[in-house]
């Protein structure tokens, strides 16, 4: 059985990507005496690293990536041992150009940055699974493997390839999910425009059109892209679990939904054996740890409510956005440990040394520039230790509160083009609900629409513009066992080949809200329109009509003046609200608040951005409280409770001062 943990790591994994093919090897001693000092427990190793591995094809250089696992293991640090085909050698592109993948305009990249790659390439795919296979071969009993990683944040940076190659293998993904060209006419309603196809032969990629291209053939495009990819992952996972039997694969996940959007995370979840996530802040975004909690709910999620593992992520600033906002004192600390909170058994960084040369020279790193004697080593070394501190909270589980449903595939097809509005965003509509959720101090999971919904008090659905009937079936069923469902505006409104559901607007969820959309409404730039009470909407309004459901707030003005804006319905044991606007965050906060009371969750009394996490083990809670603002913080706790960071007993309450972090321990009898 393969575990789901690096084997022999018994500890919170503390460090980060190490590149030492960069430096000459006196400096490798120098490293690991360093990350001992800095209580580093792994590494990831050889990512990058194809064209030193096999600097011609079929010859191998193994020397020093051996002297490197043995150095590791002598001093007690664990291995993430990737495959390097993020980024395959200059030799092989020399003897396979038609590799290098072709864009939607049929323009061909060159080689010399990352990630180019034609995933439907014969020849990638087998270069791919033989220096896997030959990794796994020479490491597989090595003691200081704890992990294989394969290949390195897919997507990054393009998915797609528009070659013949790929076209051909669309045509292959195509014909298994639909079987026949009349199925798949019938499913892209290529009627529409005299788009009817005769044949497979003459089905292509979604390329550049003169004017719109079938939106379903985009969003079956998009399907197959996610999936091209993961059959890559696939086979080189197989290869490594035949090798080396028990120790864990995966690959590192971008799941917040800024940084990675072509792939469809819960259909990738189940195939690794540890879900890992790269993360990093928007450095200018206000408020951007409530975008790194999100993340880590949706890594968390995604793993099944298991501990996971933040794989990356800075110290300080990186170098790729368009200004890289460097990290105060103290909230590197803030976000290891948010991650850790929210379910991650570790904090990981890219990367170890910070690199002199080449695209990343000024990304931050545990080891900066300035070297040792330095604010950022200083803080590394103490997290190093606050994560030792915290060895007891590994394996225990976060403790939610409601559920969030989000879906890759319908936010695929909301973003296609000739929408009623390209101001309604699905991803802004989830990042806003989610932030409501936080400032009311709720934990979220996040869930596919046709996920178990049991157990849940209350389901967000933020947007949800394609559904399923299976999805449609669920969520009526979840509100009539006594489930409270809040749902925003243009949802359920499409089938899973972006087909209108049949009837009144919104065909999916038109009875279990208990009403229909007569028609979509949306503002001019800048409109706002009035909902009484002191709310207010922007960008887009429904005219909406009750059947069945009341009304708890009108449209005071605005195209839909005297109509309903936010409606509740009972069904069966349950209740079904729905906003028909875009709501600010003050309105959301507001909607919430109701909705939440509704579902009799109870109201926290606790400062805005101190964050309150708990997750629960064998024996003892753990709360977490990161204090992200600049006053000290009061939280209450129970009369046992043990400070695990500052080893200090508490009863009643305990305070958390400006900017830091504290774990609560408190026995479970």
């Amino acid at each position: 059985m393969v575990s789901h943990w690096p084997i022999g790591l018994d500890a919170l994994a503390y460090g980060g990507d190490y590149n030492p093919e960069q430096w000459p090897k006196p400096v490798w001693q120098e490293d690991v005496h360093l990350m001992r000092e800095a209580g580093v427990t792994m590494v990831s190793i050889g990512i990058f690293s194809w064209a030193l591995l096999e600097p011609e094809p079929g010859q191998y250089d193994f020397g020093w990536l051996d002297d490197l696992l043995d150095l590791l293991h002598d001093n007690g640090i664990r291995a993430d041992l990737a495959t390097p085909t993020a980024v395959p050698p200059a030799w092989f592109y020399e003897r396979h150009p038609d590799a290098l993948p072709v864009t939607r305009e049929g323009v061909r990249y060159a080689f010399g940055g990352r990630g180019a790659i034609c995933h439907s390439s014969p020849a990638y795919q087998e270069a791919a699974v033989s220096i896997a296979g030959q990794l796994g071969r020479r490491y597989a009993t090595h003691p200081a493997v704890a992990l294989w990683h394969v290949h390195n944040e897919y997507s990054v940076p393009i998915s797609a390839c528009y070659c013949d190659t790929s076209a051909a293998a669309f045509r292959r993904w195509l014909a298994g999910r639909y079987t026949t060209v009349k199925e798949l006419n019938e499913a892209w309603g290529t009627t529409f425009w005299g788009q009817t196809y005769g044949s497979w032969d003459q089905v292509s990629p979604p390329r550049l059109t003169p004017t719109v291209c079938n939106p379903a053939q985009q969003l079956d495009w998009a399907r197959f892209t996610s999936d091209e990819l993961l059959a890559n992952f696939k086979r080189e996972r197989d290869v490594l679990h035949t090798l080396s039997p028990g120790i864990p694969v995966t690959t590192n996940f971008q799941a917040a939904l800024s940084q990675c959007e072509t792939l469809d995370y819960w259909t990738w979840a189940p195939e690794v054996d540890l879900v890992t996530n790269d993360h990093y802040l928007v450095a200018e975004a206000d408020r951007n740890h409530v975008n790194l909690a999100m993340a880590a709910d949706i890594t968390r999620s995604l793993a099944g409510g298991r501990p996971w593992l933040l794989l990356e992520h800075s110290t300080s600033a990186v170098n790729w956005q368009p200004r890289n906002i460097a990290k105060r004192p103290g909230e590197m600390a803030r976000n290891s440990l948010g991650h850790v909170a929210r379910g991650s058994d570790g904090a990981m960084f890219f990367q170890w040394r910070a690199s002199r040369a080449g695209a990343e020279k000024f990304h931050s790193a545990m080891l900066p520039h300035a070297g040792t004697d330095s604010r950022i080593w200083r803080e590394v070394v103490r997290l190093g230790r606050d994560l030792g501190a915290l060895e007891a909270v590994r394996g225990s589980r976060v403790t939610a509160d409601i559920a969030m449903l989000w879906d890759w595939q319908s936010w695929w097809a909301q973003r296609l083009e000739w929408r009623p509005s390209v101001d309604l965003d699905a991803r802004e509509r989830a990042d806003a609900w989610y932030a409501a959720a936080y400032d009311r101090h709720l934990t979220v999971d996040f869930a596919h629409p046709e996920a178990d919904l049991r157990g849940y008090p209350l389901v967000v659905v933020p947007a949800l513009y394609a559904m399923t009937d299976t999805a449609a079936t669920n969520l009526r069923r979840y509100v009539e066992d006594g489930g409270v469902l809040l749902v925003s505006c243009f949802s359920g409104i499409v089938d899973e080949h972006d087909a209108i559901h049949p009837g009144p607007h919104p065909g999916a969820l038109r009875d279990v809200l208990g009403l229909v959309v007569e028609e979509f409404t949306p503002l001019r730039a800048g409109e706002r329109v009035s909902l009484g009470d002191g709310l207010s909407g922007d960008v887009w309004t429904e005219i909406v009509a009750l059947r069945g459901a009341e009304a708890i707030l009108s449209y005071v003005d605005g195209p839909g003046a005297g109509g309903p804006a936010i409606t509740r319905n009972k069904l069966g044991r349950g209740t079904a609200w729905y906003v028909s606007t875009r709501l600010a965050a003050d309105g959301l906060g507001a909607v919430l608040r109701k909705v939440a009371s509704d579902a009799q969750l109870p109201a926290r009394d606790l400062p805005r951005d101190v964050e309150v996490v708990e997750r629960v083990g064998e024996e003892a809670r753990y709360l977490f409280v990161v204090n992200h603002t600049s006053e000290d913080a009061s939280i209450p706790v129970g009369e046992r409770a043990v400070e695990l960071l500052t080893e200090e007993t508490h009863a009643g309450s305990v305070r958390v001062p400006a900017g830091a972090v504290r774990v609560v321990a408190e026995p479970l009898a």
